[in-house]
Order: C-alpha cells, then structure tokens, then sequence
C-alpha cells in the first residue's frame, strides 16, 4: 500500500515527459490516476499501462487546452470516467507549452496561445475542479526555474505564463488554505525530455553546457520532478503550502 493509496489523482499532460513521469509515480504510491493528453492518444494510453503494469490504476482523458471551455470539457470527461465514485484529491496542472518565437518576432497569436495553456488552463481547472477536490486536497503547478532568471531570454512570453502561475500559486493558497488544501508549484529547469531531444540529446555540447548550469552537475530527469511532486501530495507536506520550490538541480545558484 503506497502513501497515496485511496486518492485520486489528475495529472495534465500526462502522457509524455515530465507528466508522464508525474503520473506513473503517483500510480506507484497507490493513487489512481487521470492521464490527461491534448492529442497524442497513443502516449497517453502507454502511460496508462505503464501504470497499470506497475500494479496501479489509471485511465486517459483527452482533451485540448488553451481553447475555450477546455476546463468544463476536460471535468466533464473526468465525472464520467470515475462515475459514482467521482472526487478529487491532487490536481497536477502539469501541461504546458513554450513559444516557439524570440521577442521581435512573437506575434499575438502564438502569445496568447501560450498564455492560454500556461495560465488560463490551470485557472479554469483549479476554479471548477474546487468543488471535486476534497478537504486536505493537493493543487501542483509546474512552473519553472526561469521565472527568477533571464537564462533564456528568447522564452519571454512562457517565462511570463508561469510567472502568473506562480503568483496564481500563491495567492490560490489562501484562498484554499481554510479547507487544508494546499497549493504548491514545483520548477525544474532543464530536463532530458523528448521535448528537448533535438537540441540536447543530439549534441555533446548543448549536453555539457546544460549539465554545467547546475551545481549538482547534469541533467534532470522526469523522475527527479515526480519524486518532490509525490512528496507534496503525500501527507507529509500538509504543513507547506503557498511555496515555490526550486528543482533545477541548482541551476539558480
């Protein structure tokens, strides 16, 4: 019997990467798990045997962020998934985008885009999901560790979409905190995804300097961000809530 045993766990964009890694690790401790995905079905249903290979339990919801009524859609899959037996325990706003555009070129398009699966999403989740998400609940946000530097100043516009989630994470404690709900935000910095495969896996270089920016010496893993997202969810961080926490490895340092 894991530590999470009896809750139930929504994980957005949960079929691949840090998600993925996010979502098996919660199956691990006993949580049964909605595998959210935007399109990528295939990835969504592996994680969900993964899971389920592991021992777990866990199902795949698909459903687009950033366009409107994506929050009620996505909660309206998620009811009629877990049925009679419907609640919530850990909401993970883990989906994220970052815009593909430097500063000069970024046009509002491709802006809003990102604020609207960045920001929005979490928003409208968090807000609708309240009333499922039973008392001594947990709400994760997925930042990241470029909200306190200008490392990469060519990702502006995705630094800014989860510098409001920070402040959303933040201000969300209160707001929760009478319900013994906590509201936390987790911020890796640069980790060894298919996402990133292109530039980091392909090249000795982009390797080595990445794995020069943090104090520990390499590189993230998917797992070493499910590992302090589990630890959040569990019991034994009833007491911290309101809180960004640093997992880029010391790369801020």
């Amino acid at each position: 019997m894991g530590v999470l045993a009896g809750k139930t766990a929504l994980v957005t964009g949960g079929s691949r990467g840090i998600g993925r890694g996010i979502a098996e690790r919660l199956g691990r401790e006993g949580a049964r798990v909605a595998v959210h995905y935007g399109s990528n079905e295939t990835a969504a249903k592996e994680t969900v045997a993964a899971i389920e290979e592991a021992g777990g339990e866990a199902f795949a919801l698909g459903q687009e962020l950033g366009v409107p009524g994506d929050a009620a859609a996505l909660w309206e899959s998620f009811d009629a998934a877990v049925g009679g037996e419907g609640g919530l325990d850990i909401l993970v706003n883990n989906a994220g985008i970052a815009a593909s555009k430097p500063f000069a070129t970024l046009d509002e398009e491709e802006y809003d885009r990102v604020f609207a699966v960045n920001t929005r999403a979490p928003f409208f989740l968090a807000q609708l999901g309240a009333g499922r998400l039973r008392d001594g609940g947990r709400i994760i946000n997925i930042s990241t560790g470029l909200t306190k530097t200008a490392l990469m100043p060519d990702l502006i516009a995705y630094s800014m979409s989860k510098a409001a989630l920070d402040v959303f994470t933040r201000d969300l404690s209160k707001v929760l905190g009478p319900r013994r709900i906590t509201v936390n935000a987790v911020a890796p910095g640069i980790i060894d995804t298919d996402i990133n495969a292109d530039w980091l896996r392909g090249d000795e270089q982009a390797w080595a300097g990445a794995a020069a920016m943090s104090a520990l010496g390499g590189v993230g893993t998917p797992a070493e961000i499910a590992d302090v997202v589990a630890f959040l969810a569990s019991e034994d961080a009833r007491w911290v809530t309101g809180h960004w926490i640093d997992a880029t490895g010391g790369s801020l340092s």
